[in-house]
Formats: structure tokens, sequence, C-alpha cells
């Protein structure tokens, strides 16, 4: 995956990390808004607020930019897989994930869309990671939940599209926001949203799983 050419140096002073946050926060603006292919340098480096030559100090591409990016997005997003133990309490683990992703689209919408983007277009800067790193993982934590269905801790299903089903259901609430809030309504589309949310996935997810919610 890509790295900030500023990174490669001896010696990465306080202003170079500085700079690549202000570069990557930008472009998060961009490519969530505009996808990869509709944005551009210079849309970037003038949301930015520098010129087009100090930003290509830091990253050479347009390429190292979205790379940068979504590397780190892929990162965050899968951190509450990762942390899903199968030690815990099926229940409890099932509804800790549903929730930590609905936090996720609440907190992290464009992160969410420049995603959803990128896999839309094909993955061509992730696809290795999605046959590598996240299948490894999601092959693991299929694993545990066919062992509490094997254990009578579930109700036998299909793990990969158990999982499948949450990743599209709580990622909805970021990737078609506005909807939502269309539909929902003044009155219902403000944060108490995702609570609400939660709770139906909750009883969607628990009760189809014969967890009682």
């Amino acid at each position: 995956m890509a790295t900030a050419r500023a990174s490669r140096t001896q010696r990465r002073t306080r202003i170079q990390e500085e700079k690549e946050e202000q570069i990557l926060e930008a472009a998060l603006e961009v490519f969530s808004s505009h996808g990869f292919r509709g944005s551009t340098i210079d849309q970037i480096a003038e949301v930015a607020g520098m010129s087009k030559p100090n930003l290509l100090y830091y990253f050479r591409t347009k390429e190292a930019i979205h790379g940068a990016l979504i590397a780190r997005v892929l990162d965050t997003w899968l951190e509450p897989l990762r942390a899903f133990d199968a030690k815990g309490n099926p229940e409890s683990e099932i509804r800790s994930y549903i929730r930590r992703k609905l936090e996720m689209a609440r907190d992290f919408p464009r992160e969410s869309r420049l995603f959803a983007n990128e896999i839309l277009q094909g993955a061509p800067n992730v696809i290795d990671e999605l046959k590598g790193p996240l299948k490894s993982l999601v092959d693991e934590k299929a694993a545990v939940i066919r062992t509490w269905a094997k254990d009578g801790k579930i109700a036998r299903c299909d793990p990969y599209h158990l999982i499948f089903s949450i990743w599209s259901t709580t990622q909805h609430y970021a990737d078609f926001d506005v909807q939502v809030r269309a539909v929902l309504g003044e009155q219902q589309s403000g944060q108490g949203r995702f609570e609400d949310a939660a709770r139906f996935l909750e009883q969607l997810f628990l009760g189809g799983l014969a967890i009682q919610p």
C-alpha cells in the first residue's frame, strides 16, 4: 500500500506529520464526494489550503494519497470484527458488533463512502487486502460463529452471509444517510436514528439466530 513520500525520509518531523494529515483530511473530503476518478490533485490541494507543488512533496500522485487513505480506512473498519471474541457470549458479541458498526457509520460517514466507491470501482487499490488479510479475518470469525452454532448457542446459519448482512445494514446509515434522513423526516432523522437502528437490528439478527434480544 502506498505511503507518504515524506514518511520515507530519515527523520520525520512534526510539521511533516501535520502536513500529511492535512492532505489526507482534504483528500477524504474530495474523494468521498467525487470518487477517485472525479477527483484531482488540484482539488485536494485547494481544500488542503496549499500549493500543488507543496502537496506533491508529501504525496507524489493522486494514487498514493488514495492508497494511504484506503489503507487507513480498511484498518479502522475491521477493528470491530477483530474484537469479535470467540470466548465471549454470542449475544453480547453480536450485539456489540452491530452497535460498533453503527457507531462507525455515524462517526465516519466519509470513510464509509470512500470505501464503498473503491469497491464499486472493482477495488483496484485494495483487492490484495480483500483476498488476503480481510478474507483471513472473516474466515477466522466465521469459524467462531460455526462453533457457537455447533454448541447450540445460536441457530445454525451461514456465517459469511451473517457478517455480510451486518455490514450492509449498518453501513447503509452512512452510505445512504441522505435517503435515510429524507424518508424518516425531521421528527425522526436526528442522532436518535442510530439508536433506533441499533434496537431494530439487534431484534432482527438476535431474533433470527434464536437468541432472546
